[in-house]
C-alpha cells in the first residue's frame, strides 16, 4: 500500500450554485448550495439552518446509521442520504467542495445523481494548486457481512474502478450487474441511475412514515407480491396519484427504466458515494457482491484506517547521498540554536505546509553520558525537541529576516513514542502542518523516523517572536 502524491492537479467548483427539492425521508424542501472550497478540504456538509452553522466533514468515521441510505452524525449535527450528492462529485472528478443545507437531508431529485451532476457542470469546475494524493491499492483488501452474505473487496489496478452484482431472489429484479472502468464515464453510464425499492419494503416505510418525500418520480418500486387493493389505495394516496398500476416488467407505472440493469447501476452509484467517505482517492478496482450502505461505510470505515496508518509510517523518501536543501551552517543561520542543543543536521524538503530533515544520531551525543550510559537511548524529550527544531524551519521560512527572531513552545499534545533511537540510527523528521500559520503561530504534526521506521510522533504548536 502506498500514498502517492500524483501529477494531477486537485479540483474544485468556480462558482455557487444551489438547487431546490424534497428530502426523501422527511418530506421536507430543502436548499442545497455547492460552494468552491479550497485545497485539500475535502467535501464538507454545512447546516447553514443551525446556530452556529455546524459542518461535518464527508468522512467514513461519522456515519452513524445506514438503515435508509448513508447518516453522518458529528457533536449531534446530522447529514441523512448523503451518497448520491458525493458520488457526483466523485464522478466529476471533483476534490473540495462545500454542501450547504439548510436541513438534514439533500433533496432526493430523481433518486439519482442526475440533477447535482448537472448543476456541478453549469458551476463550472477548476483546477486548483495543489497535486491530487491517491491511495495505491497494493494488496487485495476485503469485507464481508456474514448476516448477509455482502462481500465488497478492493483490489490493485491501475485506476479506479467499479463493479457490482446484485441478486436480491426475486423473479421481478433477478441477477444484475454493473461495471464503470473509467469515472470519465459516470455521467452517461451512472449518474441518472434511480434508487429503487421493493413493494414490501414500501408498505413497511409508509407505515412507520419513513418516505414522506417519495413519489413514483424519484423511485423505481419492484412490484415482488401480490397488489392488493388496500395496498393500491394507501399508495395512491402517498404518491398523490389517481391511478395506480403495474408494468409488464415488475415495476410501477409512470416510470421508464433508463437501464436494463438500472438496479445494479444505482448499486454502483452508492458504492462510489458511500467510499467517497474514505477521504482519499482510490486507486484499485472495487468488486461489490450484493452491496449495501452498511457494508459500503464498514469498507471505508476499515481503509480510513488502513490509510491513517500508512500516513504513520509513511517515511520520506529522501536520497541521503544526494546535496540537500539546508547544510548545518545554513540551519544555524536560520536558528537560534547552537551545540550541544542543536538536533538537526540537514534539511531536504521545505515547502509552504512541510518540511523534512535528517539527524545523524552519534555516540558523542552529550545527553549518552548520563542516559542509560548502558545501553545508550536517546532521550524521548530530546526526540521530540528536534522535532520542533525541524518545524522551526517551516515557521521561521515565512519571515524575511529568521535570524531576528525565536521560537517558543505553546503546546505539545498527543506525544508518542513507539521505538528507541540508539547510538548509530539516522533520524528522520517530517513536520506537516495543521492549521495555516496565524501571527507567528504554527500548528503542525511531526513525526520522527529511525530506521525507516516510526518512533516518534506529537502535534507541536510554536510562536515565533522578534527580538531584534
Amino acid at each position: 500500500m502506498a500514498i502517492i502524491k500524483t501529477e494531477t492537479k486537485q479540483k474544485s467548483i468556480v462558482n455557487p450554485v444551489s438547487l431546490t427539492g424534497v428530502g426523501l425521508h422527511t418530506g421536507k424542501e430543502v436548499v442545497l448550495t455547492f460552494i468552491p472550497a479550497a485545497v485539500n478540504k475535502g467535501f464538507l456538509f454545512k447546516r447553514v439552518d443551525l446556530e452556529g452553522e455546524p459542518t461535518i466533514e464527508a468522512d467514513a468515521n461519522y456515519v452513524t446509521n445506514t438503515q435508509r441510505g448513508t447518516m453522518l452524525e458529528k457533536n449531534g449535527v446530522v447529514i441523512q442520504t448523503c451518497e448520491h450528492v458525493l458520488a457526483a462529485l466523485i464522478g466529476l472528478d471533483i476534490d473540495n467542495v462545500i454542501i450547504e443545507l439548510n436541513g438534514s437531508e439533500p433533496p432526493i431529485m430523481d433518486g439519482s445523481s442526475k440533477y447535482f451532476v448537472e448543476s456541478l457542470e453549469s458551476a463550472g469546475i477548476q483546477e486548483q494548486d495543489e497535486f491530487r494524493e491517491e491511495f495505491v491499492v497494493k494488496e487485495v483488501l476485503s469485507y464481508t457481512d456474514e448476516e448477509t452474505g455482502s462481500e465488497i473487496i478492493l483490489m490493485p489496478a491501475d485506476k479506479y474502478q467499479i463493479t457490482t452484482m446484485v441478486d436480491f431472489g426475486t423473479k421481478v429484479l433477478g441477477t444484475q450487474n454493473a461495471t464503470l472502468n473509467d469515472l470519465k464515464d459516470f455521467k452517461s453510464e451512472i449518474s441518472n441511475s434511480r434508487t429503487f425499492s421493493f413493494l414490501h419494503e414500501l408498505e413497511m416505510l409508509l407505515e412507520h412514515g419513513l418516505i414522506k418525500g417519495g413519489d413514483l418520480n424519484n423511485a423505481i418500486v419492484y412490484v415482488d407480491k401480490k397488489l392488493s387493493k388496500e395496498t393500491m389505495n394507501k399508495l395512491k394516496v402517498a404518491f398523490g396519484k389517481e391511478e395506480i398500476s403495474v408494468k409488464p416488467n415488475g415495476i410501477l407505472d409512470n416510470l421508464t427504466l433508463h437501464h436494463p440493469n438500472e438496479a445494479a447501476r444505482h448499486k454502483l452509484l452508492d458504492v462510489i458515494g458511500d467510499l467517497s467517505l474514505v477521504g482519499t482517492r482510490l486507486r484499485g478496482k472495487v468488486i461489490a457482491n450484493k452491496p449495501g450502505h452498511f457494508v459500503n461505510t464498514q469498507f471505508a470505515k476499515k481503509i480510513s484506517k488502513i490509510i491513517k496508518n500508512e500516513r504513520r509510517n509513511n517515511v520520506p523518501e529522501i536520497d541521503l547521498n544526494s546535496k540537500p536543501l539546508m547544510d548545518v551552517n545554513q540551519i544555524m543561520a536560520m536558528l537560534p540554536h547552537r551545540p550541544p542543543f542543536l538536533f538537526l543536521d540537514k534539511v531536504y524538503e521545505l515547502s509552504d505546509s512541510h518540511v523534512v530533515g535528517m539527524k545523524n544520531v552519534t555516540m558523542n551525543e552529550t545527553f549518552f553520558i548520563g542516559h542509560f550510559p548502558g545501553a545508550p537511548v536517546m532521550p524521548g524529550v530530546i526526540i521530540v525537541e528536534a522535532m520542533a527544531q525541524t518545524g522551526g524551519i517551516l515557521v521561521l521560512s515565512t519571515v524575511p529576516d529568521p535570524e531576528n527572531y525565536l521560537t517558543f513552545f505553546m503546546k505539545i499534545d498527543k506525544v508518542k513514542f513507539k521505538q528507541k533511537v540508539s547510538p548509530g540510527d539516522t533520524l528522520i523528521f517530517k513536520c506537516s502542518l495543521i492549521t495555516p500559520i496565524r501571527r507567528g503561530i504554527c500548528h503542525m504534526q511531526g513525526y520522527a523516523y529511525a530506521n525507516g521506521v516510526l518512533c516518534a510522533e506529537a502535534e507541536l504548536m510554536a510562536q515565533i517572536s522578534k527580538v531584534k
